[in-house]
């Protein structure tokens, strides 16, 4: 009998998930998680009556965990069908692309693949840099989840697939890095163009030029109050969209 959500996410993300699933219903028995170590202390019996949500999470849930789940799982992803993989807000950016928007999805052993359930999508804003665009998103997904919560809290069958399919390049850790790695022929536009975009240093991955076999790193100018990621928005400032 599904009684359980697995909710993965952050410790800021969880209160107020966890309240919009519970909201939905009451008697829900709502377990956080925030690593895969946690996940994998869970009971397989507590897992074969759960289902898992997961929310903007670096963790990546291995199909023994996926298996064991006796409702499934959905990842809410922080970027739309055509940009899948790690941090798309930053390739975006760097596309220039003109519109974006979040992504509800059925959790499979391939990351990013699984069928999707849910999209919101929104036009960028003109001048929008890298740390407005995840605000958006993460306002988009807030919002996505408050429209799939009483389907995840009430429901013990599948959610409903929708007809859109993931397309475009899958961005890793490693594509981030190569637009780090600065060639030394590199003509000033797209110079400046990566500094705006991956010069901040985040996620501990700087731009680099070697010259000479010497390697010579950007550093950003400080700026004060520099945050990695917004936090989600609070349950009770979540509402539906008019």
């Amino acid at each position: 009998m599904f009684d359980t959500i697995v909710l993965l996410t952050g410790p800021v993300e969880e209160a107020a998930l966890a309240a919009v699933l519970r909201r939905q219903n009451p008697r829900l028995d709502v377990r956080p998680a925030k690593s895969l170590d946690e996940l994998e202390a869970f009971d397989q019996s507590v897992l074969a009556r759960a289902r898992l949500v997961a929310f903007v999470t670096s963790v990546v849930v291995p199909a023994r965990i996926l298996g064991a789940l006796g409702f499934g799982a959905y990842n809410f992803h922080p970027g739309p069908p055509h940009y899948p993989g790690w941090v798309p807000s930053h390739f975006a950016i760097y596309d220039k692309a003109s519109y974006f928007g979040a992504t509800a999805h059925v959790m499979i052993e391939r990351v990013d693949a699984g069928p999707i359930v849910g999209v919101k999508i929104f036009d960028i804003p003109p001048n929008t840099n890298v740390l407005r665009l995840q605000e958006l998103v993460f306002a988009e997904l807030a919002r996505l989840f408050w429209h799939l919560a009483p389907a995840l809290a009430t429901q013990s069958e599948p959610l409903a697939e929708l007809s859109v399919r993931w397309s475009g390049t899958k961005s890793t850790r490693r594509s981030y890095a190569a637009m780090c790695d600065i060639p030394a022929d590199i003509s000033k536009d797209e110079l400046e163009r990566r500094i705006a975009v991956f010069g901040a240093g985040h996620y501990g991955l700087s731009l680099t030029v070697t010259l000479h076999g010497r390697e010579f790193r950007y550093t950003a100018p400080e700026v004060e109050h520099k945050v990695d990621a917004p936090s989600i928005v609070p349950a009770e400032q979540v509402v539906e969209p008019a």
